[in-house]
C-alpha cells in the first residue's frame, strides 16, 4: 500500500515532517476561519503526491473517525475545494483536490462577494442610505465591489503568468 497513489505512507518520505506540515498549515487555515477538521483534511490532500485519498487513508493519517472525515469532506466539497470520485471497480469514494484549487476557491469567493454586495446595497436602501448604518452598508458594498474587480484582475493575471486560459 505504501507505493499506491493516495496511500497514507509513501516510501522515502519523512512522515513526521509531513505530519508537522499538515498540522501547521491546517492551524494557519483554521486561524483564518476554516473549520479545523476540514483544514486538516485539506492539508493532508495537499501534501499527498496524488492529491487524492480515501476516507480510510485520511482517517489513518490524521487519526480521526470516519464521521470526522465525512464532515470535513462535506465542508470542502461545498466550498468546491475537493471532489468526490469512485475508485475504478470499487465502492469506495476517493477525495481529490481540484486542479487549479486556489483559482477555483478564489473564483468562488468572487461569487460570494457579488451576493454580499447585492445584499448590502438592498440593506442600505432599506435602512436609508443617508443614515449612519445605511452609509456604513454602502461603504461596505463599495469595498466588496472594489475587491471583486481586483480579484477578477488578479485571477486573469495569474492565468497569464501561468500561460493558461481563464
Amino acid at each position: 500500500m505504501a507505493d499506491e497513489p493516495g496511500s497514507a505512507a509513501p516510501r522515502g518520505r519523512d512522515e513526521e515532517a509531513v505530519s508537522r506540515f499538515v498540522e501547521r498549515f491546517a492551524a494557519e487555515m483554521t486561524e483564518a476561519g476554516m473549520q479545523r477538521m476540514a483544514a486538516r483534511v485539506f492539508a493532508s490532500l495537499l501534501a499527498d503526491d496524488d492529491g487524492s485519498m480515501t476516507s480510510a487513508d485520511l482517517g489513518g493519517r490524521l487519526r480521526i473517525s470516519p464521521a470526522a472525515v465525512s464532515g470535513a469532506v462535506n465542508h470542502l466539497t461545498r466550498a468546491r475545494m475537493v471532489g468526490r470520485e469512485r475508485d475504478p471497480g470499487s465502492r469506495r469514494d476517493r477525495y481529490r483536490l481540484h486542479d487549479g484549487i486556489w483559482h477555483a476557491a478564489f473564483a468562488h469567493r468572487d461569487q460570494v462577494l457579488t451576493r454580499w454586495e447585492r445584499t448590502l446595497r438592498e440593506g442600505a436602501r432599506s435602512l436609508g442610505e443617508d443614515t449612519p448604518a445605511g452609509a456604513r452598508l454602502v461603504e461596505t458594498a463599495e469595498f466588496f465591489a472594489f475587491m471583486q474587480a481586483e480579484l477578477i484582475g488578479i485571477l486573469d493575471r495569474w492565468h497569464e503568468s501561468r500561460g493558461t486560459a481563464g
